[in-house]
């Protein structure tokens, strides 16, 4: 039986076998008996690497953070998460610096990433519910996830392409109207476009380049 370990563009967590290329926290989430009773503990919601420094961790330990798991960076994003700064120091420092000047408009220096972390918040949850806002389709840079009929889209090389927690597939017969719900917090979009670029699953691949 599958953990409740995985979580989906819209920052839900659910049971799945599916693997994840990510590894996320957002405190202690769960209980003794590994089941996930709150939705998050603190503001600095992270992703990490799978391995580094042979770190071992037993998941869902007693009075440690909840391992979280996503598709790719691009997932993690749309639900709030951003890069870890010490496993994922570069990505870390990359990440920020974007960040500061697409929402700040300020140099990175002298910018604490407690600062980048409450402000994430308030674009991410609102009185427990996932911040959306509508968009034009046509509008939103790569890497950007959206949702219409219950489902979730990435937006990549202007194709459209379903998302699941295997990966993505094609989308080109939906009907997907000019007007959508974009599920990546607005700070997130800033920040792609000036260029930044998520991690997508290698699954893209497959569709992208036909």
């Amino acid at each position: 039986m599958p953990l409740q370990n995985r979580v989906d563009p819209w920052g839900n967590i659910f049971a799945t076998s599916a693997r994840g290329t990510l590894l996320g926290n957002r405190g202690i989430l769960h209980n003794g008996k590994k089941q996930i009773v709150k939705a998050y503990q603190h503001q600095s919601w992270v992703t990490c690497r799978l391995k580094f420094k042979n770190r071992k961790r037993k998941l869902m330990t007693p009075n440690n953070y909840t391992e979280l798991f996503f598709l790719d960076e691009a997932t993690a994003f749309a639900s709030g998460h951003r890069p870890c700064c010490e496993c994922r120091r570069k990505r870390y420092l990359e990440f920020k610096d974007y960040w500061v000047r697409a929402n700040l408009k300020e140099q990175v220096n002298g910018i604490k990433i407690s600062v980048i972390n409450k402000l994430m918040h308030k674009d991410r949850i609102n009185k427990g519910k996932k911040i959306t806002y509508k968009a034009n389709l046509k509008e939103l840079p790569d890497g950007t996830i959206f949702s219409y009929n219950r489902s979730a889209y990435l937006t990549f090389e202007s194709k459209i392409y379903l998302w699941s927690f295997e990966g993505y597939s094609f989308s080109q017969s939906v009907n997907i109207p000019h007007e959508v719900d974009v599920l990546t917090p607005k700070s997130i979009v800033n920040i792609f476009r000036l260029d930044f670029k998520p991690e997508i699953h290698k699954s893209i691949a497959t569709y992208a380049y036909q």
